[in-house]
Formats: structure tokens, C-alpha cells, sequence
């Protein structure tokens, strides 16, 4: 990131500043306020920037929530980690990976689940936008497990192989473990990786 911000021009450095500034007003009055409460007007006050700004950027709130997710999935890193996994040739390397992928993915999450499991519930738009959100997860679990047929168990399908993934990595378990039942985020990546290994691999 640092990287492609010093390639930029001043201009483009002050307008990705400016929408990191939104974003981050936005998250605070989401979570504090929350989503339906919280005008576009509001977000322009906290963020220190015109109405009208915030409208050139986003169009409105779900084009902020776009950004909120876009955002977690850079600062999680689980899409180079997939990326990582994808170009091994060890499935249970794969798998581990895979655990690690998901582990930060809930471990960096948890203030935009909370933003977008409320909005989602009160706002058509936002539900729209989680719905968006859940499906492309899906089509990629789906191409990550494809990409693996050969290396599943016989008995399994790539199509219940995947809902078995899928079904694993929901952010209720990682809830369930580390924020109920006190486990490190470390205990959790490990029991996935040999859950994920136990039911989806071959044992030869």
C-alpha cells in the first residue's frame, strides 16, 4: 500500500485521504449510532469534508459500506494469503493456509461484521450489499475447493466439500471459540486446519 501511495499524484494522495476519512467517520457512527440513524450529513460533519463530497466519492451508504469491506479485506490480508494457498501443491499446506486466511479474516473483522449484520437487518440497500458480499465469498470457496477435486476425499463432492468449508469458516464459530469460550486465535487456526484436513481429504 505504501508502495503504490508514493506512485501517486498530490491530488490522488489528498483524494485517498479524504475517502480514508469518510470511511473512518462512517465506522464510528455505525457502530456507535448505528447504520440507519446515521445520515450521510452526519458522516460529512465527523469527517470534516462537505455533503457534497461524500456523495462525489460514495453515491450513498452502501457504496460506504462497499468501501468499509474492501478495506477489512486489505487490512486482514486473506486474499494474498488465498493466493499463497492457491499456488500450493500440498493440500493439507493448502488447508493450513486456508485456516490462516479465515482466522485473520474474523480476527480483523469483528466492527465491520457488527456494522453490516445491523445495517443489513434494518436497510434493504445494506442488506443487498451483504448479500453481495456472502455470494462472492461463495463463488470463491467454490473455484478454491474446484481447484483441489482431485485431492478431496472419493466420497465427497466438490459441491459438499465446499459447503462443508464454507459451513466451518462461519464467523459464528470463530465468535463462538475465541470470543465465548476464550481460545487464542492461534487454537482456533490450528483445530480448522485439522477439521478442514479430517473432512476434506483423502487419507492416502
Amino acid at each position: 500500500m505504501e508502495k503504490v501511495k508514493s506512485k501517486l499524484t498530490h491530488r490522488q494522495r489528498q483524494a485517498l485521504a479524504t475517502r480514508e476519512l469518510i470511511v473512518d467517520a462512517a465506522c464510528e457512527l455505525f457502530l456507535a449510532q448505528g447504520y440507519m440513524a446515521t445520515t450521510i450529513e452526519a458522516i460529512s460533519a465527523r469527517a470534516g469534508v462537505a455533503v457534497s463530497t461524500v456523495y462525489a466519492v460514495f453515491r450513498n451508504k452502501r457504496g460506504i459500506l462497499q468501501a468499509i469491506r474492501e478495506r477489512w479485506h486489505r487490512e486482514s490480508g486473506q486474499r494474498d494469503i488465498y493466493r499463497q494457498a492457491m499456488e500450493q501443491s500440498d493440500p493439507k499446506r493448502r488447508l493450513e493456509l486456508a485456516a490462516y486466511a479465515t482466522r485473520r479474516q474474523w480476527e480483523t473483522g469483528g466492527a465491520m461484521m457488527a456494522i453490516y449484520q445491523a445495517a443489513a437487518a434494518a436497510d434493504p440497500d445494506a442488506a443487498a450489499e451483504l448479500s453481495t458480499a456472502l455470494q462472492g465469498r461463495r463463488a470463491f470457496l467454490t473455484q478454491f475447493i474446484d481447484a483441489m477435486s482431485e485431492q478431496l476425499r472419493p466420497d465427497l463432492s466438490s459441491t459438499r466439500a465446499t459447503a462443508l468449508f464454507t459451513t466451518l469458516t462461519q464467523p459464528t464459530i470463530y465468535q463462538e471459540l475465541v470470543g465465548e469460550e476464550g481460545w487464542s486465535p492461534e487454537e482456533y487456526e490450528v483445530w480448522l486446519a485439522e477439521t478442514l484436513q479430517q473432512q476434506l481429504l483423502s487419507a492416502r
